[in-house]
């Protein structure tokens, strides 16, 4: 068993943590809330360190999952930050959906150190943490990822390395863009069969067994239909992935003018006070009297 650090206790990171924990290695975390850090050590054993570089001093692997570039860069190259404590040969996983330029930048910075980064964004919201179902896409040198993956395999159901450093950010900006369309697609379909007066349970039903078929459409469609959207990923957080999807697409030049409308919509969603409701509420903004 390893000597793991995990750094950033949120919805995401705290079952993450908890999965590694659960496989034997020995894991230290932190988190910028101490109490927060604290509750995770009374519920899945371990240590909590005061700083990020405490908690990765002596670790062979060191995970984080906290909010934007700037978090991680806080976290890793700051004063107290976990890279001025890696030791040689560490393996810095990040599991935050940042930009990939952030990932090339840090896979520099931690080979100047000695030691390795790989960028390995999640997908699968916070039940797939919670049930260690998670897909992770890794970018990165393939012997840190070889040497990795039965670690990340802790709290995944599906691990793939996607090639250099950054790759694993611009797959996650794919998975997003992907669901933001066929989000926008389910939400109207079923905004039509409101309006046009159908069964939308014996709809769904029907058309699920088709072309149609999603995983939204199987596990957020009943819900979009009753306007309820307390079930994981944020509006803010989709917007904050949208957001680096198109300013990647500034750069490489792909035209993506379905994922600038929705992020539009999701905006709406915004000042509608949806803020925390999760993607499905874009039929919200449908439906809104």
């Amino acid at each position: 068993m390893s000597k793991v650090a995990f750094i950033g206790l949120g919805v995401m990171g705290y079952p993450m943590a908890g999965h590694i924990a659960k496989r034997g290695h020995d894991v230290t975390v932190f988190n910028r809330t101490a109490a927060k850090a604290a509750k995770w050590v009374a519920e899945f054993g371990g240590q909590h360190a005061p700083t990020p570089a405490e908690a990765a001093k002596g670790a062979d692997f060191v995970f984080s999952c906290v909010g934007n570039d700037n978090d991680l860069r806080e976290v890793t190259t700051a004063p107290d930050g976990a890279f001025g404590a890696l030791k040689p040969g560490a393996i810095f996983i990040d599991n935050t959906t940042d930009s990939a330029d952030v990932a090339r930048e840090l896979h520099a910075a931690a080979k100047a150190h000695g030691a390795h980064f790989l960028d390995a964004p999640v997908s699968g919201g916070q039940a797939g943490a919670e049930n260690g179902t998670l897909t992770v896409m890794v970018g990165g040198d393939a012997d840190a990822f070889a040497s990795a993956e039965p670690v990340i395999a802790s709290f995944a159901r599906a691990v793939r390395h996607m090639g250099p450093a950054g790759a694993g950010q611009l797959t996650k900006m794919v998975n997003q863009l992907c669901i933001a369309g066929v989000v926008q697609g389910l939400a109207e379909g079923i905004h039509f069969a409101q309006k046009a007066g159908l069964d939308v349970a014996a709809v769904i039903d029907t058309i699920s067994k088709g072309a149609a078929q999603s995983w939204q459409m199987e596990n957020r469609s009943k819900t979009m239909d009753a306007g309820q959207f307390d079930f994981g990923f944020a509006v803010d957080w989709m917007r904050k992935d949208l957001a680096i999807c198109l300013d990647e697409a500034r750069k490489n030049g792909a035209h993506l003018p379905l994922a600038a409308l929705v992020d539009q919509f999701y905006s709406e969603v915004q000042a509608m006070g949806g803020k925390r409701w999760d993607t499905s509420s874009l039929i919200a903004r449908l439906n809104r009297k």
